[in-house]
């Protein structure tokens, strides 16, 4: 209960009526060293489209420079027997009883780190801009290793937001979903020795070819980062082995029985 007073949801509507002027004012911030000129319709822009544009724009030229680099840094800011690699848990308020998700989690692994943001109301620059905060406050300069994205959707599609469904032929075409994905791959580690995975819960996108071509398109936006998508049946061996990785399996599988029940109050139970 404790841990839920304190649960915030990204992009909820009282989290931006709290920070209005806040955005506003940095929607409109630019850097000295800028010099692209400022056209009059650019201020009808969305912040989200602007921010994500300059991030993903780093993506080339300097980019293969910067490589060794930024790895080298993240290898320093990861040194240390003490450094577990960080498991981000993304969940989507569209989630049924998605405010209990973080309670449920491995209660022995600090590494894991849930965010739930809101389906309606967010951005993909909001949730972002949380990861990447997520991440500095466990350990400055570390990436991912592990990802757990749940949400809903089905064969072949990730309804990642209201009005934002991912599928293999809207992530070759449509911007934000592209240059979202891209910006996620800048936050995917470098020295992890295997591929950075990504697993998918809460819908089973392999159902058909479309969620191969999916995970295959989507490997290919975050190249040059080696990243792996699984989203593996619950109940298989796989599933559970996933559920496990970042959920405490007994206090999950009651979460699940209780899902879409209003006969009992979860609070009872746990």
């Amino acid at each position: 209960r404790n841990f839920r007073k304190h649960l915030r949801m990204v992009g909820s509507r009282r989290v931006k009526a709290q920070t209005f002027a806040e955005r506003r004012e940095r929607s409109f911030s630019r850097s000295w060293s800028d010099p692209t000129p400022i056209k009059a319709d650019s201020f009808h822009d969305s912040r989200e489209s602007h921010d994500l544009q300059d991030s993903c724009g780093t993506l080339d030229g300097d980019f293969d420079l910067n490589w060794e680099a930024e790895k080298e840094l993240e290898a320093m800011a990861c040194d240390g027997e003490d450094f577990i690699p960080p498991k981000i848990m993304l969940i989507s308020s569209k989630v049924p009883k998605a405010e209990y998700v973080p309670t449920i989690i491995r209660r022995d692994d600090p590494s894991i780190i849930p965010i739930l943001y809101d389906h309606e109301h967010a951005t993909f620059d909001d949730i972002l801009e949380e990861i990447e905060k997520k991440l500095n406050i466990y350990r400055k300069g570390c990436k991912i290793w592990k990802m757990l994205i749940f949400c809903q959707g089905g064969p072949g599609h990730l309804y990642l937001l209201k009005n934002k469904v991912a599928t293999f032929a809207k992530v070759e075409k449509e911007e934000d979903l592209i240059l979202f994905w891209k910006r996620l791959s800048r936050l995917m580690s470098k020295v992890n020795p295997e591929p950075n995975i990504i697993h998918i819960m809460g819908c089973y996108v392999l159902g058909n070819p479309n969620g191969e071509k999916l995970f295959q398109n989507l490997k290919n936006l975050m190249n040059p980062y080696r990243v792996a998508f699984e989203s593996p049946l619950e109940l298989s061996a796989q599933g559970k082995q996933m559920i496990e990785t970042y959920f405490d399996f007994r206090l999950y599988r009651l979460w699940k029985t209780r899902q879409h029940s209003k006969l009992l109050d979860y609070d009872d139970i746990l």
